[in-house]
């Protein structure tokens, strides 16, 4: 029988990465929606590590925006975290804004590379999270931490990144909200691009399975990224940043259920939940949902809801 890892909730209720406010609560949203109980349905160890605080003062004060010294100091906390968590279990941290992924996924990779294996990041997002200080318009550093994890420059005053993932093992999953400077930076980048025009034409299975295949064959760590607004807005609407047309719920089922299927998966984000913009808790509920079938519930095993 196959070791199934502990899993390791740890929440970053990191709300810095940009100007609209409430990711902060995400943590105790997908706690109060069942994340433990929907683990622990299919077996598995849970050990909830509670919420996650950077060590500079500054960082507790998100409400005037994003603050790049915030940020600093939670990317820190979050990859020293991250890098010792892989070595307990499997670590799913829950967010928070997608800054937090800036300290996460080179968390992450420090382990991977000590370990000797190479780490691969699958990013489900509407967005490409590809852009530097420099090329970003709105300063918003949620827009950046695939363009830091990789290692490309201009993050002055952030941690130094040990080990950059290379952009040959990055797969971004869901685009359709992609500027023009982001867009250049990533054709030009080795990473591999799926926007939902391909996934229209050929279907969500297709990049997915070439992209688990490559993991597999290298034998790498595998972390998902998995932002709200990887979602269409009609059925996740509790992010600050909805664009129209993103992953239905069968699609979204399927990516994860094939994940599972790959025994691949070694680390997990869930992020840009804003309860605040919920509705009596869909998309807290939808995430934690999504979870369960990363981690092995099947199509036949889901429950049946009654919002009456």
């Amino acid at each position: 029988m196959t070791h199934r890892p502990d899993c390791l909730l740890i929440g970053a209720p990191m709300d810095c990465g940009k100007r609209r406010q409430g990711c902060r609560m995400g943590p105790d949203a997908l706690r109060v929606a069942g994340i433990d109980a929907a683990l622990a349905t299919l077996g598995l160890t849970v050990q909830d590590c509670g919420d996650l605080r950077p060590k500079m003062s500054a960082a507790e004060d998100a409400g005037s925006g994003f603050q790049a010294g915030a940020c600093a100091a939670w990317t820190a906390i979050l990859a020293e975290t991250a890098e010792t968590a892989m070595a307990a279990g499997l670590p799913i941290f829950l967010g928070g804004d997608h800054a937090l992924s800036m300290g996460t996924v080179t968390g992450v990779a420090a382990h991977a590379a000590a370990a000797g294996r190479p780490q691969f990041v699958l990013w489900l997002d509407a967005h490409a999270d590809f852009h530097t200080p420099k090329t970003s318009g709105s300063g918003n550093l949620h827009g950046t931490p695939l363009a830091y994890a990789t290692g490309r420059s201009g993050f002055e005053g952030f941690p130094a990144v040990a080990a950059p993932v290379p952009d040959a093992n990055v797969c971004l999953i869901g685009l359709r909200s992609v500027d023009g400077p982001e867009r250049e930076a990533l054709m030009a980048s080795g990473c591999s691009a799926h926007d939902m025009r391909e996934i229209d034409e050929t279907g969500i299975a297709r990049p997915l399975r070439a992209f688990l295949d490559r993991v597999a064959a290298a034998d790498g760590a595998l972390h998902v990224s998995l932002d709200v607004d990887f979602l269409d807005p009609a059925i996740a609407p509790a992010v600050g940043t909805t664009v129209p047309g993103g992953a239905t719920f069968r699609e979204a089922h399927l990516v994860c259920e094939m994940i599972h299927d790959s025994g691949l998966l070694t680390s997990l984000d869930l992020v840009e939940l804003n309860p605040f913009l919920d509705e009596r808790g869909r998309t807290a509920a939808l995430m934690v949902d999504l979870v369960a079938s990363l981690m092995g519930r099947r199509v036949f095993d889901r429950p049946t809801r009654a919002y009456a």
